[in-house]
Parts: C-alpha cells; sequence; structure tokens
C-alpha cells in the first residue's frame, strides 16, 4: 500500500509540472514573434541565462540583425518548435495569429504588448489574443519592462515582473523563466487583470503625484506671499526697488520653509493612526482611505523635502559671494570706518548665530542619512528594526533639528513691530505651524500612560496567540 501510495503522489507531481519545464541535459527552446527592440532584447537576454531562441517572422531571411546564437524560421515553424512563445508584436498586428491557431494549440502565448493610452480598445489585449487563439493559454507578462532593463539584467528600479493568466500551469512557466532571467514575479491572478497591468506603463509617477503636487502648491504660495510681503511692501511704503532679491533670497526663503513644512507631513500620518488606534482602542479597524493613501507617499514626501532642503544649502553657500551681500559689507565697513567707531562684540548675537549653523547642519546631515536609507539598494541590507529606528527614531530628531533650527532664526524676531509688514506673519512663523504641531502630539504619545496603552492595542494579537498557547 506503501508503494501504492508512493506511485500515486508521483502521478500527482508530475502533473502538476509547469508546462515549460525542461529536460534536466537539453536547452529549453523559446520561440519568439517579434524582431523589434524589445523582441531582440528579450532574445539575448534569454540566450544568454542558457535558453535556446527562435524568432519566428514574416521574412525570417531578412528580418534584420538578430542576437548570436538565434535563428530566425517562418511563424509556423517557430511556432511548433517551441511550448512557450512570447508575443512581441502591436495588438493591431495579431490578425494573422488567427491562421496560426493549430501550430498555437496547448501553447503558452506570453503578450507583452502595450497601449499608446488607456482605454484605447474595449478589451486588454491579452484577452483579445485568447478570444483569437482559445485553444493556447495567454499569459500577459514582461510588458513593464524596457529593452534597456532587458539588455541590462534587473536592477532596483526594474526588476518586478507581472504576470496575470486563466492557467495556474501557464502561469507557472513564465514565472519559471522571469526568475531565471533574475526578476521578482508578481502574480496579478486571471487574465482579468490584465488591463490593469497594461495600464501600468501608461502612468507618470504615480506615487510621486501627490507630493509633487503638494510641493508645487506650497512653493507657489510661499513665493507669491513672501513676494507681496517683501518685495511689494518695500516699494509701495519705501519707496525701494528691491526686486533683485527675489533670484536668491526670495527662494532661499521659500525652499527652507516648504521642506519642513514636507518633512513634518512625513511624520503626521502616523501620529494622527496613534490617535485614531487609541480612540477606537484597536489595530484591526481600516484607516480612512485618505489617510492610508498619505501614509503610502511619505517616502516621496520625505525625498522631495530633501531636494528642498539641499537647494537651500547651496543657496546658502553663494550668500558671501553675492554682489549685494559685498556692497553691504564694503558699505558698512566704510561706514565704520568714517564714523572712527567699532560695534562692540555681541555674545549672545555670537551664540545665536554658531548655534543656528550647528543645529542646522546637524538637522541637514540626518536629512541625508533618512533620504540614504530608503533608497532600496540601501533598505534591503538593514534589518526592519534597524529600518525602523533610522525612519522614525532618528526622523523625528531630524525633525526637532529643523524645527529648532528656524525658532532660533526666528529669535526675538516676532517681538518686533516690523515684523508683521502689512499685519502679515513672517514666512519663517508660518513654517513652524505643522512640525511644531507634530513635535508636541509625539511628546503625548511618548507619556508613560499613553505609550503603554498604544503598545498594548499593537501587541493584542500577540497577547492573544499567547493566552489560547
Amino acid at each position: 500500500s506503501l508503494g501504492q501510495h508512493m506511485s500515486e503522489v508521483n502521478s500527482e507531481s508530475v502533473s502538476l509540472c509547469p508546462l515549460s519545464t525542461p529536460a534536466a541535459t537539453e536547452q529549453e527552446m523559446l520561440c519568439i514573434f517579434g524582431t523589434g527592440d524589445l523582441g531582440r532584447s528579450l532574445g539575448q537576454r534569454l540566450f544568454q541565462t542558457g535558453y535556446k531562441v527562435v524568432y519566428g517572422s514574416r521574412r525570417p531571411h531578412s528580418c534584420g540583425p538578430l542576437p548570436p546564437g538565434t535563428q530566425a524560421m517562418s511563424h509556423v515553424a517557430a511556432a511548433q518548435s517551441a511550448r512557450l512563445v512570447f508575443v512581441c508584436i502591436h495588438r493591431e498586428n495579431y490578425n494573422f495569429l488567427e491562421t496560426l491557431a493549430p501550430q498555437l494549440k496547448g501553447k503558452v502565448l506570453v503578450d507583452v504588448s502595450n497601449n499608446l493610452k488607456k482605454n484605447m480598445y474595449p478589451e486588454a489585449n491579452a484577452e483579445y489574443l485568447q478570444r483569437l487563439i482559445p485553444g493556447a493559454q495567454v499569459v500577459k507578462g514582461f510588458n513593464t519592462l524596457s529593452a534597456w532593463a532587458l539588455q541590462n539584467g534587473p536592477s532596483d528600479a526594474s526588476r518586478q515582473v507581472y504576470v496575470c493568466g486563466n492557467s495556474l500551469e501557464a502561469k507557472q512557466a513564465v514565472i519559471e523563466v522571469a526568475t531565471k532571467l533574475g526578476f521578482t514575479v508578481l502574480d496579478r491572478g486571471s487574465l482579468t487583470a490584465a488591463r490593469e497591468l497594461e495600464d501600468f506603463p501608461l502612468q507618470l509617477f504615480p506615487e510621486w503625484r501627490l507630493p509633487l503636487q503638494l510641493a508645487t502648491g506650497l512653493t507657489a504660495f510661499f513665493f507669491f506671499y513672501l513676494l507681496i510681503r517683501d518685495v511689494i511692501y518695500s516699494y509701495v511704503v519705501n519707496d525701494k526697488d528691491i526686486s533683485f532679491r527675489i533670484m536668491a533670497s526670495l527662494a532661499n526663503k521659500v525652499f527652507p520653509i516648504v521642506s519642513l513644512i514636507m518633512l513634518s507631513l512625513c511624520y503626521l500620518p502616523g501620529v494622527i493612526a496613534a490617535f485614531l488606534q487609541l480612540y477606537r482602542g484597536t489595530k484591526y479597524k481600516r484607516f480612512p482611505d485618505w489617510l492610508d493613501r498619505w501614509m503610502l507617499c511619505r517616502k516621496q514626501l520625505g525625498l522631495v523635502a530633501l531636494a528642498l532642503a539641499s537647494l537651500h544649502v547651496l543657496y546658502t553657500l553663494i550668500i558671501p559671494i553675492r554682489y549685494y551681500v559685498r556692497y553691504r559689507l564694503a558699505a558698512h565697513t566704510i561706514s565704520q570706518i568714517k564714523e572712527n567707531k567699532t560695534s562692540p562684540f555681541d555674545t549672545t548675537m555670537a551664540w545665536r548665530t554658531d548655534s543656528y549653523y550647528v543645529i542646522g547642519i546637524l538637522g541637514f546631515g540626518l536629512y541625508l542619512l533618512l533620504g540614504i536609507t530608503s533608497l532600496p539598494s540601501v533598505s534591503n541590507v538593514l534589518s526592519w528594526r534597524e529600518f525602523s529606528f533610522i525612519q522614525s527614531k532618528l526622523g523625528y530628531l531630524t525633525l526637532f533639528f529643523c524645527t529648532f533650527h528656524t525658532y532660533l532664526y526666528g529669535w526675538d524676531k516676532f517681538l518686533q513691530p516690523s515684523s508683521y509688514k502689512w499685519f502679515m506673519l513672517p514666512g519663517y512663523m508660518l513654517s513652524l505651524v505643522v512640525p511644531s504641531v507634530v513635535l508636541v502630539l509625539k511628546l503625548l504619545l511618548l507619556l508613560p500612560c499613553v505609550d503603554s496603552t498604544l503598545t498594548r492595542i499593537r501587541q493584542a494579537f500577540l497577547c492573544l496567540c499567547v493566552r489560547l498557547h
């Protein structure tokens, strides 16, 4: 009975083997329809990985240069020679495939096509291909890869391959090929997901859209706000033209303001989520959709904030070489000489300026550390605890340093009536609102009574498992 049982297991194991499993001693033959850039790059990559590659072409003897080691045949001959066929042609050229239905019956067809825009056709290209050749097993895949990515191998930016199809065995065959090429495969389910996969390449920075829109909106608002408050006010009230400050001085106020606000917006959703969990008393209720979307784009918010902070640093470095600054310094020195007097050394001002610069340098250094560790090539070598420590604990420390840096910049200016031109608050005061709120709320969450309650809520599942055990 044991032998009978083993034979049954072996029988089942054979039936579950993917369609593309080659013999251990032979190279598997793969077929590619299409000799364009993508088809040639895919064939070259497959051949380098150890597959035999044959191209199907209408003109096999004059189809242009092919990767060394591959060969070209007619579509009929190529289809008969392989069990897995990559269809690297445009949808408008699919019609001739109907004539190959007998040769393609039982084959795995990998549709790698994309469209120029969304909703060009009533159905996805892969679904249309399946309808044209019902005897074949169509799998959508490899359409998110470029010819460059295939030539140069998987990289951090393009190492994922999405697949979908109605046949598990057919998908497994494609997954094995993609894995052998060094890509990470994500199975998106049945062929009905093909339209979603075909829309992926048409998306332009989908995860960056909200952060970039927010950065653009905040930059525009504070630019015009400070333009009115500083430049236009000086021209109207004091009859003084300082429009030359727009290029450097005004920009060097806008960039740090927007950077600080966006950095605080990286940590505000986490604080809101913590208070929601405290209010609900559980972590198993979904957050609102707007909060989910906000939390998913925190990395992009932080990187945009880092870019703006870097611009602030560069603008600050050019201050000593600006004509306006050199002119003011020379004029002040000459005035002191003519009046035969020297300004007394202000120890308080020395402490303030040194602290202002040092805190700013430390804050920017931590800023850079956050940005570097968010890169996939760096975060992949960190444990979750290390990554969480840098992005969370050091992240809040970065926010504190940058906020403190801004407070040192303002110092006692808020006590001077001249700071409120046309009753408008200085830009730095507006930039302190959101980060100050985030830091105060975080301090509340760190209170022992609050922190213990939140920890108990987040570890509820673990405690339940221990009790059941």
